[in-house]
């Protein structure tokens, strides 16, 4: 079975968006459940901890908006990429094709481009993004909340994450 991932961000200041278009499934996907919510946050606060940041906190409010959206995204948007550049809140999210991956493997897959970020000049390698890492480890960031949406037709889900308050403001070092 071949699996594909597909991430993205939506950043506070600058925002990008891409779009595939599995179909959708029908039934409802609730926010995280508690063992879920562990993981997420336990990934995400490892590799904050790695470069000094602060834990962030899990915000059922953020949790219940990415529950929605995930939902609407599969049920109405044929499980596309949302579009989150007039959200308040910065985004990461993650499709993939071929399974649902858990929480560990979607996050995972945001804080692998750390080794495209060069944090001296606060850039990225040319023909790389490093956004949806920077988002994960964003200083400022307090709050997460996550949910993901299983596509059954094409055994294919989306993953959305959101973090209060907004990281990836264009001048600033995430850390």
């Amino acid at each position: 079975m071949r699996i594909v991932f597909i991430a993205l961000i939506s950043l506070a200041i600058c925002h990008s968006s891409a779009q595939s278009v599995p179909p959708p499934a029908a039934t409802p996907t609730p926010a995280a459940p508690p063992n879920t919510t562990q993981e997420y946050l336990d990934v995400h606060n490892q590799a904050r901890a790695e470069v000094g940041v602060a834990p962030l906190k899990w915000s059922q409010n953020l949790a219940n908006a990415t529950s929605l959206l995930v939902r609407y995204q599969r049920n109405q948007q044929n499980c596309s990429f949302a579009n989150l550049t007039s959200g308040k809140y910065g985004g990461n999210q993650l499709w993939a094709s071929g399974m649902a991956v858990p929480p560990r493997t979607a996050v995972e897959a945001w804080v692998a481009e750390k080794k495209f970020y060069n944090y001296a000049n606060n850039s990225c390698e040319t023909g790389h993004q490093c956004g949806v890492y920077t988002q994960v480890v964003w200083r400022k960031s307090l709050e997460l909340g996550c949910a993901q949406a299983t596509c059954a037709k094409d055994v294919a889900s989306l993953t959305i994450c959101f973090y209060n308050p907004p990281g990836n403001v264009v001048g600033e070092k995430p850390y």
